[in-house]
């Protein structure tokens, strides 16, 4: 299966954290059963799909400033990503 180039994810109506796991399973195509906690997210993106080769967040800079915490652990996951699966991480650009 080849993967996807780009994924565009829109963050700019999300402003609570179930909404962002809601918005990443629906935009990376996680299972439905996959849990809503970034412990599921790093399983998801590091075994259960095949992540594209760009992956673009827009409204970043509001989502950092409504959920920092979020914000601050799903990059945290992405850069865990690409250190100890280089060949599988997306590039990430966060508008």
């Amino acid at each position: 299966m080849t993967r996807l180039q780009q994924v565009d994810i829109d963050l700019n109506a999300v402003t609570s954290t179930a909404e962002l796991h809601a918005t990443l399973r629906d935009a990376l195509g996680f299972p439905a059963w996959c849990g809503a906690n970034w412990d599921a997210f790093w399983d998801a993106i590091t075994g259960l799909v095949e992540m594209p080769v760009q992956l673009k967040f827009h409204g970043w800079d509001e989502l950092a400033t409504r959920l920092p915490r979020d914000a601050q652990l799903m990059r945290q996951c992405l850069e865990e990503m690409t250190t100890h699966y280089p060949e599988f991480a997306p590039q990430v650009t966060f508008d």
